[in-house]
């Protein structure tokens, strides 16, 4: 499969690149095998041997959004029930309804193949999932993202701590063995070959308030003796916070750590609740950045900037900080603590909650309790869209460990292909405008090739949507509603 037409990706935090005509060449198992500008020597020599689909003026190729958060069983009350702090929330709400997936099958599978229809509508190539507590439920999710057609990591909850006692495992040693027997089953049943093998466990302890030091302990051996990958929540909000401290006497960080569930496989979501000045660090007395320390680590942190708000109200998470001590970040949508399964939308809020954290320093700087420096780095708080993109790409790709997020020679081609604007009509797309390209008398389409702008982009960064994601593919094949 041969493409020709424009490209844009983010290589590096804030770098926005727009590679016009270029051409790209994928093999049979849906990995690029040439990616240069399509007037190269090389280029030519394949033009003159295979002929490329070319992509319309103002349409282009980007790599799919990555959500590092999402919980599949709470997609049943999306857009419901954030009316409460996450302790009491999680018992009236997210525990109830994965409790009525797991007796529910048949409305388990419903729910599951609508969200991952959703999600290839929505741009998500790839997506770190938490389930409920059967296996069975889990499978049942697994296959139907294997059958959309999308990356997926599935996580089989593990908890036997609750404050709903119809919904919460017998002991740790039952839910260890549970969470290996999801795992060793999932992988079992995912045969397909390198390329297609889109489907993966991944450890999944709740979080510390659910989780017992014995059940912490043996997730974490078994995560490294089978190499899954681990996911849970840290550092939310305040009553979760006080609630460990009080319940365990030490913050989330030591707890995790001890128990070897900080590693370069973790994506921990949230961490609002950690700043330069915490002192939540196990065994680094010499070290007060818990970023500086999770950097170390090679965690990665799920930002989910909407859940945040409800949940982390009287706290931001400290995402410039946290990328100035090179931490791997991405984007989550934390459904349903957030309420939309759009990562665009997560970008905008990424954006907008930077902002008003840089105004307050801002403030504080005018009162004169607080330096010009923001941060070790200088730099302002706010992040703007380019790094925002970043995150939502190659960002949540490194988070995931996977190839995608970037075009280059040996990666899996993974695409969203977007359109901004219409020649043949003349016209913006969805709810984009460009005055200035309807008003030009260019009657031949080919003119109008080249015309893709860093503004033009951003405009779609802001007011874009799915009716200007034409199509999607990932390791090479074009996915069904899309």
């Amino acid at each position: 499969m041969y493409f020709r037409g424009t490209f844009v990706q983010c290589p590096n935090l804030g770098e926005l690149e727009i590679l016009d005509d270029w051409l790209i060449a994928i093999d049979n198992s849906g990995f690029i095998t040439h990616f240069e500008p399509a007037q190269s020597s090389r280029s030519i020599d394949v033009r003159r041997r295979h002929q490329p689909i070319i992509l319309p003026p103002g349409t282009f190729f980007l790599p799919p959004f990555n959500d590092l958060h999402l919980h599949a069983p709470q997609f049943l009350y999306q857009g419901n029930g954030l009316d409460l702090p996450l302790l009491e929330w999680l018992d009236k709400y997210a525990f109830k309804a994965e409790e009525e997936l797991d007796r529910n099958p048949t409305l388990a599978r419903m729910v599951y193949r609508r969200l991952g229809q959703r999600l290839v509508k929505a741009g998500t190539g790839a997506v770190c999932l938490f389930g409920t507590l059967k296996g069975e439920t889990n499978l049942i999710l697994a296959e139907e993202m294997q059958s959309v057609g999308i990356r997926a990591f599935v996580g089989k909850v593990s908890m036997d701590i609750s404050s709903r006692l119809t919904y919460v495992e017998p002991s740790s040693s039952v839910a260890i063995d549970a969470a290996r027997e999801f795992g060793e089953k999932l992988d079992q049943n995912n045969s397909h070959s390198r390329a297609l093998k889109l489907v993966h466990p991944v450890i999944t302890p709740r979080f510390v308030p659910t989780c017992s030091d014995e059940l912490l302990q043996g997730l974490g051996g078994l995560s490294d003796e089978k190499g899954w990958r681990i996911q849970s929540h840290m550092a939310e909000s305040s009553d979760q916070v006080e609630w460990v401290k009080k319940e365990r006497g030490e913050d989330d960080i030591p707890i995790f750590e001890k128990h070897n569930l900080l590693t370069p496989r973790t994506i921990q979501a949230h961490c609002t609740y950690l700043s330069p000045s915490s002192n939540s660090l196990s065994q680094q007395p010499s070290s007060k950045d818990p970023f500086i320390h999770l950097q170390n680590l090679g965690t990665a942190i799920a930002h989910c900037p909407l859940s945040n708000i409800y949940f982390s109200a009287s706290r931001a998470f400290c995402l410039r900080e946290a990328l100035e001590a090179h931490v791997k970040v991405g984007l989550g949508t934390d459904i349903a603590g957030g309420y939309s399964l759009d990562i665009m939308s997560a970008m905008r809020t990424a954006v907008a909650v930077s902002r008003i954290r840089e105004g307050e320093r801002m403030e504080r700087v005018r009162q004169g309790s607080q330096s010009i420096d923001a941060n070790r780095s200088g730099k302002p708080l706010a992040v703007d869209w380019k790094e925002s993109l970043f995150l939502a790409t190659l960002g949540g790709a490194q988070a995931l460990g996977i190839e995608s997020g970037i075009f280059k020679v040996g990666a899996p081609f993974d695409a969203q292909q977007i359109q901004l604007f219409d020649p043949s009509k003349k016209l913006g797309v969805g709810a984009l405008d460009f005055f200035e390209m309807e008003m030009e008398n260019t009657q031949n389409i080919n003119e109008f090739r080249g015309c893709l702008t860093t503004e033009m982009v951003e405009k779609w960064w802001c007011n874009g949507d799915e009716r200007n994601r034409d199509a999607m593919y990932i390791q090479g094949i074009k996915l069904e509603g899309s």
